[in-house]
């Protein structure tokens, strides 16, 4: 019997940012895993958005236009669609957009959780799971060559980092104090980062930034290309949250933070990303150096995701090589034919999920 990501089947999920990037890939899997799925966004962030062209909200029980911000009516959509299980991905989440909109991005990345939290709290039906992804930059990045465990002191530099590193602290203090142990919710946080796919049209965004040079013809411009980031194909840590979801139903020591990364060998830097993404496209583009004056970015980032190898039986199934592929080959299709969006994302988690299993298979 392969690795899944568990028996989805009629469970009612409410899953917050449903209309970004990850949200509406999830989205979908669940779906197609058989769940009931109940979307919470206060918008669409991105024109073109995969959410838009691959008609997610059709696929939707309610498609709720709710800002996490808003306490009052976070807490209305939790008590009304009485969700079992609670997918929390709603933020802003560009480290750039953060030095222009900081309040913004604090109001949303951790008061936005806090009230997430606060609504499964105090629900009249409590959901039995919450997942809340934050990010891998919440840890307090002091560039070490080794790779960042979950034990690790959060923090960051700057206002997203740091938004992310509070929306952690938030998590784990609603755990301690009022979920855990015999609580009906059991509360645990997923970080992850650098993922990138099909669909993904997010500002200041490398694969996002190449997909839109390549359209127009024109070289990328990359401000840092020897800085190295833990790359992922977004299929990979979604994965990994649906399986942190289903330990939690049966495991309360799955409440806590885990880290889903990918191997050392994907740890690489933004000009092997880009190359080797023009090598996947099949189409000769350039990039060159952006002399703009930019935020501070960090050099160097990476996580340990062996408690989530280890104790979930997680690992990366698609490994960067292939990732690229499959997302230059999205983005290629879908500029040539826009209708293709939905069936080219069913396609790829199809396929994911047939690795993932067997992947188990030969484990």
């Amino acid at each position: 019997m392969g690795v899944t990501v568990g028996d989805w089947h009629g469970r009612r999920v409410l899953l917050t940012g449903h209309t970004g990037f990850k949200g509406a890939w999830l989205a979908l899997w669940l779906k197609r895993a058989g769940a009931e799925v109940v979307g919470l966004s206060d918008a669409i962030p991105t024109a073109p958005s995969l959410y838009e062209l691959a008609n997610v909200s059709g696929d939707l029980v309610a498609d709720l236009r709710v800002d996490v911000r808003d306490a009052a009516a976070t807490a209305a959509a939790v008590a009304e669609h009485r969700p079992e299980v609670v997918l929390h991905l709603a933020a802003q989440p560009i480290v750039h957009t953060s030095f222009a909109a900081p309040v913004d991005t604090f109001a949303v990345n951790t008061m936005g959780t806090a009230h997430v939290l606060e609504s499964c709290r105090t629900a009249p039906e409590p959901p039995r799971a919450v997942v809340v992804v934050t990010s891998d930059k919440c840890y307090e990045n002091r560039e070490w060559h080794w790779a960042y465990r979950e034990n690790e002191s959060m923090g960051g530099k700057d206002p997203y980092s740091a938004s992310k590193g509070a929306a952690e602290l938030v998590t784990a203090s609603y755990r301690r104090s009022f979920f855990g142990g015999e609580a009906p919710t059991q509360v645990a946080s997923a970080r992850a980062g650098n993922v990138f796919g099909g669909g993904d049209w997010g500002a200041c965004r490398l694969v996002p930034d190449v997909a839109r040079a390549a359209a127009a013809g024109e070289p990328v411009q990359i401000r840092n290309p020897g800085a190295t980031r833990p790359w992922q194909h977004v299929l990979n840590p979604l994965s990994g949250y649906l399986m942190l979801a289903e330990r939690l139903l049966t495991d309360t020591v799955a409440a806590r933070g885990w880290n889903f990364g990918p191997p050392e060998d994907d740890v690489r830097t933004v000009q092997w990303v880009v190359d080797h993404l023009a090598n996947a496209w099949g189409e000769a583009f350039s990039w060159q150096r952006d002399t703009r004056r930019h935020p501070p970015e960090a050099g160097s980032l990476k996580v340990d995701s062996s408690d989530a190898r280890a104790l979930l039986g997680w690992r990366p199934t698609w490994d960067l090589e292939y990732g690229l592929a499959q997302t230059a080959t999205w983005y290629r299709d879908v500029a040539a034919d826009p209708s293709q969006a939905r069936s080219l994302t069913l396609d790829q988690i199809e396929a994911f999920a047939a690795d993932l299993e067997t992947q188990g298979d030969v484990c």
